[in-house]
């Protein structure tokens, strides 16, 4: 390495980061993240169940998420979805480094317990 080659090996690196570029996540790769998250809090699904399904808006570093799920019943429906919305906000902030400005859980189905164990020939 020569002289001049040292001086612009410095010069590259002396670059503002603000001007080297940006990474943009799509908003699919967002959904997926919080789809995953949402798994993560739920544990378990009930037997029969969808898995979770999310649905992103993502304007600029902000992301709105939509989860729709279904849970079991009877279980803490409120106290799921706060749970849902905690980890959905966590893992795309860490996975993703966005703000996450908004976390819509929408439940579509109930799944009782109890309907489900009759199906298989047991009962309480």
């Amino acid at each position: 390495m020569t002289l001049a080659d040292s001086g612009r090996a410095t010069g590259a690196g002396s670059v503002a980061p603000a001007e080297r570029g940006a990474t943009r996540i799509a908003d699919r790769v967002v959904a997926k993240i919080a789809g995953q998250a949402a798994r993560e809090a739920l544990g378990a699904p009930p037997p029969d169940s969808a898995p979770p399904n999310a649905t992103v808006v993502v304007h600029r570093e902000t992301a709105r998420v939509r989860v729709a799920l279904e849970l079991p019943y009877p279980s803490d429906i409120g106290g799921q979805c706060a749970a849902v919305r905690r980890r959905v906000m966590e893992r795309v902030g860490t996975l993703a480094g966005m703000h996450v400005s908004d976390v819509a859980v929408q439940v579509e189905r109930l799944h009782l317990a109890h309907a489900h164990d009759a199906a298989q020939g047991r009962t309480r």
